[in-house]
């Protein structure tokens, strides 16, 4: 029996061996604490994505190409913090073989794992927080790998920038860095935002999304929709842009709460996966990429490499 393939694309583009590309799902719904179900959103997101096609209107491309390696899920479950690590360390281990790693949940406790194993290998990591809740608490109901906490540790030893944030606790305003953080309502006035935004990035960049950060007119299946929220356009609009003046180094997308009678919203999940890889590669060659994340190359001024083995 063939294994599946990521959006159903030939086998011959979804070898380990020379895909550029590797997706981790990520299967995980243990801290959520309102409506249940991002466990299936993997699921879901790959369903939808078998049905896209696979030209790139906006960028001429088919992406696809570059090879995209559908990875085992991460299914571990015992308890947030393993199954934090069990990111962590599949995550890492991807990078560590020159791959272009990109995750998809789950909700976003599985991002702690994600942002743990980049910023373990790229220096001068900024995490781009795409949001409407802030997610900064240092722990909650127990546990410092709650959904509530996605980015604490991010604030403490990455460069973090929120953009969307219209929900949070008075707690987070302890945490926070406001002169980093894009409120949706000042966003809305605020006809430079994307720029400054883009100006506060250190070149290396990791994306966690929060499919919540979309307002919930065109996203509504997802566990806490809040209103008021980003649109497609203007979305893809930054997206481009950092994608084109940073160093985007690997991504996650996360809480994806599929309905069965609303599919819409897992179109537009795996629509986004498939352009943010599509703006990855729009100035690449084929036969030409590299991460700068080459773990065997100790000079890389981009990545960190030490003699200690993380894992």
């Amino acid at each position: 029996m063939n294994k599946r393939t990521y959006a159903g694309i030939p086998e011959e583009f979804s070898k380990i061996e020379t895909s550029k590309v590797v997706l981790i799902p990520v299967p995980y719904d243990g801290t959520s604490t309102w409506q249940k179900g991002s466990d299936k959103g993997p699921e879901a997101f790959l369903q939808a994505s078998e049905n896209m096609e696979l030209y790139d209107i906006e960028t001429k491309s088919e992406v696809y190409k570059n090879g995209v390696y559908l990875a085992d899920a991460v299914t571990e479950n015992s308890s947030p913090e393993e199954m934090v690590e069990a990111v962590r360390k599949t995550a890492k281990s991807y990078i560590q073989k020159n791959k272009f790693v990109t995750l998809f949940g789950g909700e976003h406790s599985i991002s702690i794992g994600s942002i743990r194993a980049f910023n373990e290998c790229f220096n001068n990591l900024t995490v781009l927080q795409i949001d409407a809740h802030a997610d900064l608490r240092k722990e909650y109901e127990g546990s410092s790998c709650n959904h509530a906490c996605a980015v604490y540790e991010a604030s403490q030893n990455t460069n973090l920038i929120q953009v969307g944030i219209r929900s949070m606790d008075i707690i987070e305003t302890t945490i926070m860095d406001e002169e980093k953080v894009f409120f949706a309502h000042e966003m809305v006035a605020d006809d430079y935002w994307v720029e400054n935004a883009i100006d506060l990035m250190t070149e290396n960049v990791f994306i966690t999304i929060d499919l919540d950060a979309f307002d919930p007119s065109i996203m509504p299946s997802t566990g806490t929709p809040e209103p008021g929220g980003l649109l497609w356009y203007e979305t893809l609009d930054f997206l481009q842009k950092v994608f084109k003046e940073k160093n985007v180094v690997g991504f996650d997308i996360v809480e994806l709460c599929p309905n069965e009678k609303e599919k819409s919203s897992d179109f537009l999940a795996a629509k986004l996966y498939y352009k943010m890889l599509s703006y990855k590669f729009e100035n690449t060659e084929d036969d030409d990429y590299e991460n700068e994340s080459d773990y065997k190359d100790p000079n890389q001024k981009n990545s960190k490499f030490q003699d200690e083995d993380y894992d």
